[in-house]
């Protein structure tokens, strides 16, 4: 397979500033994020962490992240001195927020683009993993992020997702719309989660074996969670915040109505393969 062109680093990008919408508008990730909240994977930093325990990445490795977001996830990487890290983010905002923790550009770096399309070259990874982003897209999409995963890994490198999921397997379709209705409401984004079932044979239909597998309580905006994930002080920023602002007080209070009524039937899944030769 032919090699693709190599993406353009964010260094070398420039354009017009990004205005912020309303908090009444505002994609719901980053509603949170504008009120201090830094942990925005639906399982939190526990099953963050068990998700890079079990990709094992070490000093031999070349990482590629799909979608970094804050950078939360990134530092914990790069605490693992990975040989080369490269993170894929198509928000120049959240790009931004990358390029500030990649101290050794030689060996690290952020490029813009998209998970479905990376502009990497072929098998250039050991290791791939993308958080709460393929909840977000559409089947289609999600097939073709999952095969830039393994187009981007050599044989045997190592697949990571972290994202959320219905239960049981084999949940009422109605009650599935439903969620997937009221998600998409109130988070001002499609959201799209399948069953765990669903995301094993995503990733084994792409060629990949799983080797791991955890779940998490989807508990975002749970008060103990928020502490566990953002610590005492900025879990009581975060919450100065949300209350000095009505618009996003109210989207965030619609937030977590959503999440409790459902809670029965959501949950985060971390699941990491290994691709086959």
């Amino acid at each position: 397979m032919k090699a693709a062109a190599s993406p353009a680093p964010l260094a070398n990008i420039s354009g017009p500033e990004q205005h912020q919408p309303p908090a009444e508008k505002m994609p719901g990730h980053w509603l949170l994020a504008s009120m201090g909240k830094r942990v925005l994977r639906p399982g939190g930093l526990e099953l963050t962490r068990s998700l890079l325990d079990a990709l094992a990445i070490t000093a031999a490795d070349d990482v590629v992240e799909f979608a970094p977001g804050l950078g939360v996830t990134a530092r914990m990487t790069l605490e693992r001195n990975p040989r080369s890290y490269t993170a894929v983010e198509r928000d120049c905002r959240a790009a931004a927020e990358v390029e500030r923790l990649l101290l050794d550009r030689q060996r690290r770096r952020c490029v813009l683009g998209t998970a479905e399309n990376t502009g990497l070259p072929d098998a250039c990874a050991t290791a791939v993993y993308g958080e709460a982003m393929l909840s977000m897209q559409a089947d289609a999409a999600r097939k073709r992020i999952v095969a830039e995963a393994a187009r981007l890994l050599s044989t045997a490198g190592r697949y990571g997702i972290h994202e959320l999921a219905l239960v049981p397997d084999d949940i009422d379709e109605a009650i599935g719309v439903a969620i997937q209705r009221d998600l998409s409401d109130e988070i001002h984004a499609g959201v799209r989660p399948l069953t765990v079932a669903e995301w094993r044979s995503l990733l084994e239909t792409a060629g990949f074996r799983i080797d791991f597998e955890r779940l998490a309580p989807m508990h975002l905006l749970e008060p103990l969670r928020l502490v566990r994930d953002e610590g005492v002080f900025g879990s009581l920023r975060f919450a100065w915040n949300v209350a000095r602002h009505p618009a996003a007080r109210q989207r965030v209070r619609a937030m977590r109505r959503v999440f409790r009524k459902y809670r029965s039937h959501l949950t985060a899944v971390a699941l990491v393969g290994t691709k086959s030769a």
